[in-house]
């Protein structure tokens, strides 16, 4: 009878019944999932949430099914903070996230001592990798890289122009502005007016009577969709007609909803579309036929955990820092983005800006 027993158990082990099951790996998404700029962090999820199903339509990573836990920071430091921690307890031990520059720097900080991988597709503050730890890593572009694309096109095209550089004292608009200065400034063009705003309001009249005054004609604004959009509108009802220019967050049909008609015409810098890449062709496709637009930060945030789960594969472990290791010297990794490098701070590498227009509701490379 016994001897019995241990033979059926023997046989039950064999077909792995009593073997321990191998626990399905944690990692998690965070942005502002509700909030003001909610409209990325749905960008993020998108990208997240595609991916991991996809990966765990192809077996998962070593052969364990992802999953995603979804973080939302409203872009705000503090509660970015509370995400980090939060993830920690669950055993997150790779992120995709954050969205605001604000945000990743000190959730960043939690992550590297938590023992957690991080890789933004959005924050494109330079402290997030010049100042960040074995843990930080970017799949988009940096700040004085978007900067001097944007100082550059100003200088050359608004030489004569009156500029003011506005900006909203986050990590990410403030530090955007300053190196938009710093290219333009370079270039030999000095603006009439460097002045920051306060994110959140609804009313901008004394900042755009300040503008008008100045007889300001081109205005460079580094920020959030929200409130670029209302000093426009807002301009434009004061009877100013300026030029006006912002970063990679313009990259979202929401600013044509804020803004209407009087938005033709704005500039922005973000990289060559990535929607057009042949090596995204067939995710795109994923996303049209559920209706959705992979725009803005969808792809990149796709390609950060694409690059995370072959890194893992190639580590043999799901270990941060051994996968942090490879993914640093182990490259180049096939992404929707492409074949993407990281360098020894976690910036990826060959990172790229061009000019984009809104026109008639829309966006597009110039």
């Amino acid at each position: 009878m016994i001897r019995t027993t241990l033979l059926a158990g023997t046989a039950l082990l064999a077909l792995g019944v009593l073997a321990p099951a191998r626990a399905d790996i944690q990692i998690g998404v965070a942005g502002p999932i509700t909030g003001n700029y909610a409209s990325f962090g749905a960008q993020l999820q998108a990208g997240a949430e595609q991916a991991v199903a996809d990966i765990n339509a192809h077996g998962g990573v070593l052969g364990q099914k992802l999953v995603l836990n979804v973080g939302d920071d409203a872009c705000d430091p503090k509660q970015a903070v509370s995400v980090a921690n939060q993830f920690a307890s669950k055993g997150v031990v790779f992120v995709a996230g954050h969205y605001c520059s604000g945000s990743s720097i000190p959730a960043s900080k939690v992550y590297a001592e938590e023992g957690i991988l991080q890789i933004t597709p959005a924050s494109t503050n330079p402290k997030f990798t010049d100042e960040g730890s074995w843990n930080t890593f970017r799949t988009c572009g940096r700040d004085d890289q978007q900067g001097a694309v944007a100082g550059a096109f100003i200088a050359k095209g608004y030489r004569d122009h009156k500029v003011a550089i506005l900006h909203d004292n986050t990590a990410y608009g403030k530090g955007l502005a300053e190196e938009t200065r710093k290219a333009m400034n370079k270039a030999g063009v000095h603006e009439v007016l460097f002045s920051p705003y306060t994110p959140g309001e609804k009313d901008y009249s004394a900042l755009v009577s300040r503008l008008k005054q100045a007889g300001v004609d081109f205005i460079y604004i580094g920020g959030y969709h929200t409130e670029i959009g209302l000093i426009m509108r807002q301009a434009k009802q004061q009877g100013m007609n300026p030029t006006v220019m912002g970063g990679d967050a313009l990259q979202t049909n929401e600013y044509w909803q804020i803004t209407g008609d009087t938005g033709e015409g704005t500039l922005m810098t973000f990289a060559a579309d990535p929607r057009l890449r042949p090596t995204a062709a067939a995710v795109v496709k994923e996303f049209k036929d559920k209706g959705v637009d992979p725009e803005g930060y969808v792809l990149y945030t796709y390609a950060a955990v694409q690059a995370w789960a072959e890194a893992a594969g190639k580590a043999g472990s799901s270990d941060p820092k051994k996968v942090s290791a490879v993914l640093k010297s182990g490259g180049p990794w096939d992404t929707v983005l492409g074949k993407i490098s990281y360098d020894r701070k976690g910036d990826v590498t060959g990172a790229g800006y061009v000019l984009w227009i809104w026109h008639k509701g829309s966006y597009a490379q110039m």
